[in-house]
């Protein structure tokens, strides 16, 4: 299969051109890797492979999903497949084979999806670009200068280059939505716990962390629900009942929505670039016109509200991660294995008492009553996703221990997205909008807790007004 027959289908549409014989997994494996092997030497998307593993795959007998014979990459921070390593963008964590396979990983399988290899990431996935001192820098198919976001970054340059249709992503502050926003893709983050995390894990980060993927179609996003939400025993807790079919309901009508929109950060604060505000009034117009009710609101929260609440869980579960690896490899934690931003999290969070890690939980706690509260009277919150357009990449410093100066400036980067990390709201980027420059602005769309099908419904009728499937970078 040649690369512009390729490029021509999304993953749910490769999957029909095996179903009907028309082409073989193989072939869709070759042509994958093929595309990688051209485009990774500029990109540093892809930063490990197994190639024969995934062709031995692909001649086997593969799951009758609805992504049978569909290349894909794992992301290396909790894509654990038995026998593949997962570093986390760390030089702390060594190439060692996993013993398991994730829970989720076994669902992707399963519904018929072969793994190239995995992605690009931050160290620990901490920040919201892609440039760890392990891997080097993930560069932007728009513009490989540019930075692809984070830390799902390696997925987002791999899916808008067309290396594959559609890559693993997850997201603990905005990594699905930050890279879908930088490399003009969709990506949602579903509702808490709607994936699961096992089969080792309950939660991350005190539930802030939630699984999916990154694509360039609605309806692959939508599907990969059918393949992977859904708990599994033993989990901490679970997410509301969704439809018995994710692809049948997102295809419903959209009702008519009343939608509140941002075109300032949350609690004001330093103006948002002017293409921020361009995009997310597009989309508003665009609503509008669509037949939705627009108005200017946003909930009642500003990210100061959040951001020592933030800080403390993250710098929690980051020093026990470390404590974790060292425990097993008997390392100690300094300059040589962990970059500097990562060291000031970790010294965090060794100086974190339970009292203020409990105090910073319920933090968070309030802050999602309050935004359920703003909700009773709005279906759906409309912001920028992202403040500013992809910065160039070394634009953030991340090799030193301030942690208030390194994820302040970040903070203005990316004003919107944590907050649903910290309420469990499902919450989507849709790529309505390129600047002059041709670099994608994305839009974010939030919904209630456990109400991704009308998110969905709203993305879908959105692409069907503004198609963006066949707008892509010039590589």
């Amino acid at each position: 299969m040649g690369f512009a027959e390729y490029d021509r289908f999304d993953a749910l549409g490769l999957a029909g051109l095996v179903a009907k014989g028309e082409v073989t997994p193989l072939e869709l494996v070759d042509t994958a890797i093929e595309r990688i092997e051209e485009l990774n030497p500029r990109l540093n998307a892809v930063v490990f492979t197994d190639y024969e593993g995934a062709r031995e795959r692909a001649r086997g007998p593969l799951p009758d999903g609805p992504f049978r014979g569909v290349p894909f990459l794992l992301k290396d921070i909790l894509g654990d497949l038995e026998g593949w390593p997962t570093r986390n963008g760390s030089h702390i964590s060594p190439p060692v084979p996993m013993p398991f396979t994730a829970t989720l990983v076994q669902r992707f399988l399963a519904g018929g999806l072969i793994p190239l290899g995995k992605t690009n990431v931050p160290e620990f996935g901490l920040v919201a670009t892609t440039e760890s001192k392990l891997y080097g820098p993930a560069g932007n198919p728009w513009n490989p200068n540019h930075s692809t976001g984070g830390s799902s970054g390696g997925s987002g340059a791999a899916v808008a280059s067309g290396m594959v249709p559609v890559a693993h992503a997850n997201d603990g502050g905005g990594s699905i939505r930050i890279p879908a926003s930088c490399n003009g893709l969709v990506g949602l983050k579903p509702t808490r716990a709607r994936n699961p995390l096992g089969p080792v894990l309950g939660d991350v980060m005190g539930g802030l962390v939630a699984e999916h993927v990154v694509s360039r179609s609605v309806r692959d996003t939508v599907a990969m629900l059918d393949v992977t939400a859904g708990t599994e025993p033993g989990d901490p807790y679970f997410a509301p009942p969704g439809p018995a079919n994710w692809l049948r309901a997102a295809a419903e009508p959209c009702p008519k929505l009343r939608i509140g929109f941002a075109r300032t950060r949350p609690g004001g604060g330093a103006a948002l670039d002017p293409q921020a505000v361009a995009a997310v009034e597009h989309a508003a117009k665009l609503c509008a016109d669509l037949g939705h009710q627009i108005e200017e609101a946003s909930p009642p929260i500003t990210n100061e509200d959040m951001f020592e609440a933030f800080i403390a869980i993250w710098a929690s579960g980051v020093a026990m991660q470390i404590d974790g690896i060292c425990a097993l490899t008997g390392q100690k934690p300094g300059p040589d294995n962990l970059e500097g931003l990562t060291r000031g999290l970790y010294a965090i969070g060794q100086a974190t008492t339970a009292p203020q890690l409990w105090g910073a939980i319920f933090q968070l706690q309030q802050i999602g009553r309050a935004v359920a509260g703003w909700h009773a009277d709005y279906d759906v919150w409309l912001t920028p996703t992202l403040g500013t357009p992809p910065p160039a990449n070394g634009t953030f410093v991340l090799d030193s221990e301030d942690v208030e100066a390194g994820f302040g400036a970040m903070t203005d980067y990316v004003p919107f997205t944590a907050i649903q990390n910290a309420t469990g709201q499902p919450a989507i980027n849709v790529p309505l909008w390129w600047t002059p420059e041709g670099l994608p602005m994305g839009t974010q769309f939030v919904g209630r807790v456990g109400e991704e099908a009308l998110l969905l419904q709203l993305a879908t009728q959105l692409e069907a007004a503004q198609p963006w499937f066949d707008r892509r970078p010039a590589l």
